[in-house]
C-alpha cells in the first residue's frame, strides 16, 4: 500500500482562471527488433533476469557496438509517419550520467543531430476538434536496465532493504519522440496529452515497429508541465514567458497521462498562488493515490556532458533509402478510421465512442472474426467499456479477445442466448471459465426453444394479470411490457423477449 501524501492543490477550474498550462511530451518507444540496438542480444520480454546480456550491453572494457540496421529503418519510418524531415547525416552521442541501471555510466543517444526533426501529428479530441502537436525531434537511443527495489511498502528505493538490477532491457532500441511546447490547449491540456499519446500509439502500432504495450513499458510517456500567468489586457499569451517545468516520468497508461497532467496543473497553481517558485525536477506518478512525488532535481542538457560517440560511424541514409521506406508506410490512422466507419455504417457519435474506448483495432478484429459491426460495437463500447470505466481499466485488460466477442455475438444472433444471458456468459469468460460456448454449456444457459412451453407461460401470465391484459386489448400496447417481464420471470430469463412480445400481442390484439 502506498504511503504517498498529496501536496496542496487548488481547484482545477480555478487554476485555469489564473494560469495558462504549457506541456512538453516525451514518448519513449521500444522497438520490436529481434536484437538490441548495438549488439546481438535478444529483446524478448519476461526472460529470466540478466540472461539476455553480453559484453557490449554490459559496457565491459573493449566491447565495441554496431548499429542495428533494422532499428535505423524503423526510426526513419516513424519520422516519416510524423511528417518529419529525415537527416541526410546524423550521429550518436554519449549522454553521461551515473545510475545503477546504466552499466556503461553513459547512454548512447542522439543530441543535436537527431535522425528525424520538425514534424507534426494532428490529434482528434473527443468532440471531434483537431489539435496539431508539433514534433521537435525523434531520435535513436538505447534503453536502460531495470532496478528492482526489495522491501519497503512502495516498491521504490525509499524504504527498500536492497536493490537488484536486471540488465536484460539495457540496450534495447528506443526512439524518443519529443514535442515542441504545446500551448493553447487551456483547460483541455490533459485531454490533449491523452489524445496525443493515444494517437501516437495507434500510429506506431500501424507501422508495426513496436508492440506499444504501455503496461510492459514498451511505450512510456514523460509529461512536462509548466504554468504561466494569464495574459493581461492588450498582451498576447504567446508573449508571456514560460514557467518552470516539472517532468513526471514513465507514465504508462493513457488514463494516467491525463490524470498526471491534471494533477501537476493543480499542484503548480497552489505553489504559485503562495508566491513560491516551482522546483525544476522529475516527479513519480502514483496510480493508486493519483498524485506525483518528487524524484530528483532535473538536469539540463549541459549537465550530461554530451559528446560524439567515438565508437560508432555516422548514420547517413540515402534519398533512395528514405524514398523506399516512405513507400512502406501504412494507411494513416485517421484515413483508416474514416474508411472503417464507412464500412461499418457507424454514425460520427458511434465512431467517436469506439475511439474513446480505444476499441478501433478490437472491433476491426472482431468483425474479421465473424461478428456484425453493430454487435462488435455493442459489446466493446457498451458492456466492456462500462466495466472498464468502473474498474479504471482499459477494455483490453479483461482477457476478452475479438474471437470471444465474435462467438458471443454469433450465439445471440443464432437465438441461443438473449442479451441478459450473454452478459452472464461474458462474466464467465472474464472469470476464466473458457470460451463463450463453453461457459454457456457449463452454466446451462440457453433460450427455451419449446414453443409449447413458452405459450403456456404466456397464457399463465395473461390469466394472472387480467387487468393489464385488458389494457392491451383496449389498444394500450405499451402495457404489454409488464406482461413480457412477468413471462421472462416465469421462464427464468431463458426466453426470447421479442418472441414473447409477438405471442402476447397475437393473443390480445
Amino acid at each position: 500500500m502506498s504511503t504517498t501524501i498529496a501536496e496542496e492543490i487548488v481547484d482545477y477550474d480555478e487554476a485555469l482562471e489564473r494560469y495558462d498550462p504549457v506541456m512538453g511530451l516525451e514518448v519513449h518507444v521500444e522497438l520490436n527488433t529481434a536484437t538490441k540496438m548495438f549488439c546481438g542480444c535478444a529483446t524478448g520480454f519476461g526472460a529470466e533476469p540478466n540472461t539476455q546480456v553480453c559484453p557490449v550491453c554490459l559496457g565491459l572494457p573493449g566491447a565495441l557496438p554496431v548499429v542495428n540496421e533494422k532499428a535505423v529503418e524503423s526510426a526513419i519510418r516513424i519520422g516519416l509517419a510524423l511528417n518529419c524531415e529525415i537527416a541526410e547525416w546524423c550521429r550518436f552521442a554519449r549522454k553521461n550520467y551515473f545510475y545503477p541501471d546504466m552499466p556503461k555510466n553513459f547512454q548512447t543517444s542522439q543530441y543535436d543531430e537527431p535522425i528525424a526533426f520538425e514534424g507534426h501529428l494532428d490529434v482528434e479530441l473527443e468532440d471531434g476538434t483537431t489539435y496539431r502537436v508539433e514534433i521537435e525531434r525523434a531520435h535513436m537511443e538505447e534503453d536502460t536496465g531495470k532496478s528492482l527495489h526489495i522491501g519497503g511498502a512502495t516498491g521504490r528505493i525509499h524504504g527498500a532493504d536492497h536493490s537488484l538490477v536486471d540488465y536484460n532491457r539495457a540496450g534495447i532500441p528506443l526512439i524518443e519522440i519529443v514535442t515542441k511546447p504545446l500551448t493553447g490547449a487551456g483547460a483541455r491540456a490533459p485531454e490533449v496529452a491523452r489524445a496525443y499519446v493515444g494517437a501516437l500509439r495507434e500510429l506506431l502500432r500501424a507501422l508495426g515497429v513496436s508492440d506499444v504495450k504501455m503496461e510492459q513499458g514498451s511505450l512510456r510517456c514523460d509529461a512536462n508541465v509548466s504554468l504561466r500567468p494569464r495574459a493581461t489586457s492588450g498582451q498576447s499569451q504567446d508573449d508571456v514567458p514560460l514557467g518552470t517545468r516539472t517532468e513526471t516520468k514513465n507514465v504508462n497508461s493513457l488514463r494516467s497521462v491525463e490524470r498526471a497532467v491534471r494533477y501537476e496543473i493543480t499542484r503548480h497553481a497552489a505553489i504559485l498562488d503562495k508566491g513560491e517558485k516551482i522546483t525544476q525536477e522529475t516527479r513519480h506518478w502514483h496510480e493508486d493515490t493519483g498524485v506525483t512525488t518528487s524524484g530528483r532535481e532535473k538536469s539540463d542538457a549541459e549537465d550530461y556532458r554530451y559528446f560524439p560517440e567515438p565508437d560508432l560511424v555516422p548514420v547517413a541514409p540515402t534519398r533512395e533509402t528514405v524514398a523506399s521506406l516512405r513507400g512502406t508506410l501504412p494507411e494513416p490512422p485517421g484515413e483508416r478510421r474514416r474508411r472503417l466507419q464507412n464500412d461499418w455504417g457507424y454514425s460520427d457519435l458511434e465512431m467517436r465512442d469506439v475511439m474513446n474506448a480505444g476499441a478501433v483495432e478490437l472491433i476491426e478484429e472482431t468483425v474479421a472474426a465473424g461478428a456484425t459491426p453493430a454487435g462488435a460495437r455493442k459489446w466493446w463500447t457498451g458492456e466492456l467499456a462500462r466495466r472498464a470505466n468502473a474498474e479504471g481499466k482499459g477494455v483490453e485488460e479483461f482477457g476478452v479477445t475479438p474471437a470471444h466477442i465474435a462467438e458471443l455475438d454469433g450465439l445471440v444472433r443464432a437465438g441461443r442466448l438473449n442479451d441478459s444471458m450473454a452478459r452472464q456468459v461474458l462474466d464467465g469468460v472474464i472469470a476464466g471459465e473458457g470460451a463463450p460456448s463453453e461457459v454457456a454449456d457449463a452454466r446451462g444457459l440457453e433460450l427455451v426453444q419449446d414453443d409449447g412451453a413458452l405459450e403456456a407461460a404466456v397464457d399463465t401470465v395473461i390469466a394472472a394479470n387480467a387487468d393489464v391484459a385488458q389494457k392491451v386489448r383496449d389498444g394500450k400496447v405499451q402495457a404489454a411490457g409488464a406482461l413480457i417481464g412477468q413471462v421472462m420471470k416465469e421462464m427464468k430469463g431463458q426466453a426470447d423477449a421479442g418472441k414473447v412480445r409477438e405471442l402476447i400481442l397475437a393473443k390480445l390484439t
